[in-house]
């Protein structure tokens, strides 16, 4: 094969969380429990009804119409993907591409530029402070010098944790032009503000969320948005066929009917976020404030890839996010289980020790 990638795809690589066989896995901040035995009975008997010879609704209309009755707006302003991930990529594909822009704020989620860059978008790159705090006047102006396309924002942030001030996201607003705010709610969940309730169909605000974490479901793919009507129409056109199988429509639409105990779950893990934090303080290590479900960290001595391997080696394994833009020696540890977070305070303790 002698023929190049196309040209912008040389210096990319494959985004992926490093998976090592250990005992206890706290990095790639899932939910350490699984789905309500309910939702399980009532998934495994409706697969029965499946004609797995038909192709499933291309529209995913009952599963939009379930998400749409969970947040109060009409189905028309719902649209659901392969995770958030895939809402992503269609936004770029829809709104992004050559002679476009998206502005992002690092350190944060790495998939938002990656997918920018895949789509051929420019990517205009803003900076949070010192203590990964975004300021609104740092927003407004990135954006006012780029009026991109798209701008990204993510809140509680990947991977520090961080939730924004609510006047960032109305500074970005007030700065574009005629673009999109994406703000990346995946965490949004164990958080205490949300930007749902803002999203309006003549305004230019998306809002995406993701079934992974607080729904445990992180092994069906299953994301959306909440968009202006006329956005998720455009989703709707560069979305490939039949994108949605019939198995996610009727695991994330039957998931819905269990609220109350995903909230449950979301409380439990904020309680244990406390501790975990309350824990780690008391350790030779600075950590920084989270509204999702897990902690980003710093030990005070060592390089993070070596406490990384040590912590590996005692069957514990964090992402190591040290080599990361501004996370100098960083990792990042999801909250799990009280067992499980108990071994890695004990595995951390004494490496540090």
């Amino acid at each position: 094969m002698t023929l190049p990638v196309r040209a912008g795809l040389d210096g990319l690589a494959d985004y992926h969380s490093p998976q090592v066989s250990v005992e206890v896995r706290l990095n790639t901040n899932e939910s350490p429990y699984p789905p309500p035995a309910g939702w399980r009975e009532a998934f495994l008997q409706e697969l029965q009804t499946v004609s797995f010879h038909r192709y499933p609704d291309r529209g995913a209309a009952a599963l939009r119409g379930a998400i749409a009755e969970l947040h109060g707006v009409p189905p028309a302003q719902i649209f659901a993907a392969n995770g958030s991930n895939e809402v992503i990529q269609a936004l770029c594909l829809a709104y992004g591409g050559p002679t476009r822009t998206a502005v992002v704020f690092e350190p944060t989620y790495a998939l938002h530029a990656h997918i920018a860059r895949l789509t051929g978008t420019e990517v205009v790159t803003g900076a949070r402070d010192a203590n990964f705090v975004l300021d609104p006047a740092e927003a407004e102006r990135t954006i006012s010098a780029a009026r991109p396309a798209v701008t990204f924002l993510c809140s509680p942030n990947n991977p520090t944790g961080m939730v924004d001030a609510p006047d960032v996201l109305d500074a970005a607003r007030a700065a574009t032009d005629a673009g999109l705010v994406i703000v990346d709610e995946a965490y949004g969940q164990f958080a205490s503000q949300s930007a749902i309730d803002d999203v309006a169909d003549d305004g230019n605000l998306v809002v995406t969320r993701t079934f992974s974490k607080t729904w445990s479901m992180a092994a069906l793919r299953l994301g959306y948005c909440v968009a202006p009507a006329e956005v998720v129409a455009a989703l709707d056109r560069v979305i490939l066929p039949y994108h949605l199988d019939v198995v996610q429509q009727i695991a994330g639409r039957l998931a819905l009917r269990y609220k109350p105990e995903m909230e449950a779950r979301v409380a439990m893990l904020v309680d244990e976020r406390g501790r975990l934090v309350r824990a780690l303080s008391d350790l030779a290590v600075d950590v920084w404030p989270s509204g999702a479900n897990f902690v980003l960290f710093r030990p005070r001595a060592g390089s993070g890839t070596d406490i990384w391997e040590a912590l590996v080696a005692r069957s514990v394994l964090v992402r190591n996010c040290s080599t990361w833009a501004a996370l100098d020696g960083c990792l990042r540890v999801t909250v799990g289980t009280p067992a499980e977070d108990d071994a890695f305070l004990e595995a951390l303790a004494e490496v540090l020790g």
